[in-house]
């Protein structure tokens, strides 16, 4: 990597503190969670489990704007690559059960009883191991973000005509996975987890020591992208995003730089979808709804498309606004989520972000170069 530049700099320094921060919040809360009920800190089960899936949430908003906010592509199909992880980690805590299932087999999960199946299907075959299930975490959503990266980049698919392909992917996955034949749970999907690693998921050491997981691994997902997207490689991205043709008239290959960042930020979504499964106990088809997907974008537009640090506040705030107004307005969530999309678009195309640039009346610190041309057209 070359010498770091002032901006640079200012981003790293940004992008660390809200790992540090992310970080604090998680440690501050899980030990609060441990306090005595009767103590006036303590901090419910309940409140460090939405935590940990805020934070998972936040992941994916990550994975998001790494392929958006740097490289210019809007995905509307990265709820996919979340949902396998989930369904990579749902596997191994759905072996994790044993005996203990309603049928007590100690090899097929109750709802293949069920469905009266004799054996486990080949994709199963090591999810009982904890290493194996991680990097199935990881190169599921890999190999099927290369091989569709491959394809679409190669045949110079962009746009518009992207971001529909992008969403029919994740729709034929849901629709495949409501089937009971695929072996996955059908529509009930995965559940009924008991423990992981031998430890019992609803003990509150558990919980807490998960959400702490959650946000070391959000932490270092962030440090790692910031890393990623600062050198001479985050500088051909911005090229890739701002004018594509020239970078390519230049002797660059824009395809290969997009398949690289697209392949990145499919397998950092898969970890934030393990990390969720391990949170709410539950992973169904539901998670790969195209809707998912499309509110992920909300959350980066809101924090700040190419911030990285702004998508995870967006991720969060939202996703605190979701719960809130689903509490008490129910039927006008999805009118606010809207109207959010539409005055941040309108007035805050930097996102909340820009507004504390305008606020603190200095420097940007993390916003990358302004997106004048996000796909290049007419380069």
């Amino acid at each position: 990597m070359n010498a770091l530049s002032p901006s640079t700099t200012k981003s790293f320094s940004g992008t660390i503190r809200m790992a540090a921060v992310a970080f604090a919040v998680t440690i501050v809360l899980a030990g609060a969670s441990l306090l005595p009920e009767a103590n006036p800190l303590h901090v419910s089960a309940f409140v460090v489990s939405l935590a940990g899936k805020y934070l998972a949430y936040a992941i994916l908003a990550l994975s998001v704007d790494l392929v958006w906010g740097f490289a210019g592509i809007l995905t509307l199909g990265h709820a996919a690559f979340f949902a396998l992880g989930g369904y990579a980690m749902g596997m191994y805590l759905m072996r994790e059960i044993g005996t203990r299932g309603v049928y007590g087999n100690p090899n097929l999960p109750d709802f293949m009883i069920f469905l009266s199946w004799k054996s486990l299907p080949w994709y199963w075959w090591g999810s009982d191991h904890f290493a194996w299930a991680m990097l199935l975490v990881l190169i599921v959503p890999g190999i099927l973000a290369g091989v569709f990266g491959w394809l679409a980049f190669r045949s110079r698919v962009s746009g518009v005509y992207l971001s529909i392909i992008t969403q029919a992917l994740t729709y034929a996955l849901m629709l495949a996975f409501f089937q009971n034949g695929l072996g996955f749970g059908g529509n009930n999907g995965l559940t009924d987890f008991k423990d992981i690693l031998g430890a019992d998921l609803h003990s509150p050491l558990t919980r807490a020591v998960l959400l702490v997981v959650t946000g070391a691994v959000l932490a270092g997902c962030l440090l790692l992208s910031r890393w990623l997207v600062s050198g001479r490689f985050g500088y051909l991205l911005v090229a890739v995003r701002d004018a594509e043709n020239r970078t390519r008239f230049l002797g660059y290959r824009p395809e290969q730089a997009k398949l690289l960042i697209w392949v990145f930020s499919a397998m950092v979504a898969g970890i934030g979808g393990a990390l969720y499964v391990t949170q709410v106990g539950i992973i169904n088809p539901s998670e790969f709804a195209p809707a998912n997907s499309i509110e992920s974008v909300i959350w980066v537009a809101v924090g700040g498309r190419g911030t990285l640090s702004g998508s995870v506040l967006g991720a969060v705030l939202v996703n605190c606004g979701k719960t809130l107004f689903t509490a008490w307005l129910p039927e006008f969530w999805l009118y606010g989520l809207g109207l959010l999309f539409l005055v941040t678009t309108l007035f805050l195309p930097q996102g909340l972000m820009g507004l504390r640039h305008h606020l603190v009346k200095k420097q940007p610190e993390e916003v990358t170069p302004e997106v004048s041309n996000p796909e290049g057209e007419g380069a």
